[in-house]
């Protein structure tokens, strides 16, 4: 078996890949990690550098120039943050109502907790106009796109962004 504080402590890796203690126990420990971990707390506790590296995992990304998806590239730590990311909260974005009546007349505002990730933008304008309607009042969302703080807008008539500082 590949476990244990000297398996964790070596650092020959010719040595942690035949690293066998013949303690036959695979089948007990799936059962004990299906029954302590979700998703989560199972990417987080097992996925090591030694396994990225040897299944060659990488993170991608939409290239506009090119028009096409591209490895966005291979470090470990970017590649398991974004996989905990895409588990965490569903890969669902974080946002938070900070006024329902904005400028004092009724306007509903949220945020957007940027991560890095912008938000899609035909996602974006459908849910603001879906939620005017519901609000009945303009609706506006503080967030970053392209790099830039933008308060995007929907009051009935159409969707608009301006620059702004609180994004």
């Amino acid at each position: 078996g590949q476990f244990g504080q000297l398996w964790a402590q070596c650092e020959d890796a010719q040595t942690r890949q035949s690293w066998d203690t013949q303690a036959m126990l695979g089948r007990q420990k799936i059962f004990e990690v299906r029954r302590h971990h979700n998703d989560v707390t199972f990417i987080d506790e097992f996925l090591t550098q030694d396994f990225a590296k040897r299944h060659k995992l990488f993170n991608y990304a939409y290239n506009k120039k090119n028009n096409s998806w591209e490895i966005a590239g291979r470090e470990f730590k970017e590649i398991k943050n974004k996989l905990l990311f895409e588990l965490t909260n569903g890969g669902q974005p974080n946002i938070c109502v900070v006024d329902g009546n904005y400028h004092n007349r009724g306007e509903l505002l949220l945020q957007h907790s940027h991560d890095g990730l912008d938000l899609r933008q035909d996602y974006l304008r459908d849910t603001l106009a879906h939620l005017r309607a519901v609000w009945s009042r303009p609706v506006g969302l503080l967030t970053r796109l392209d790099g830039r703080s933008i308060c995007a807008r929907y009051d009935g008539q159409g969707y608009s962004e301006e620059a702004c500082d609180a994004a």
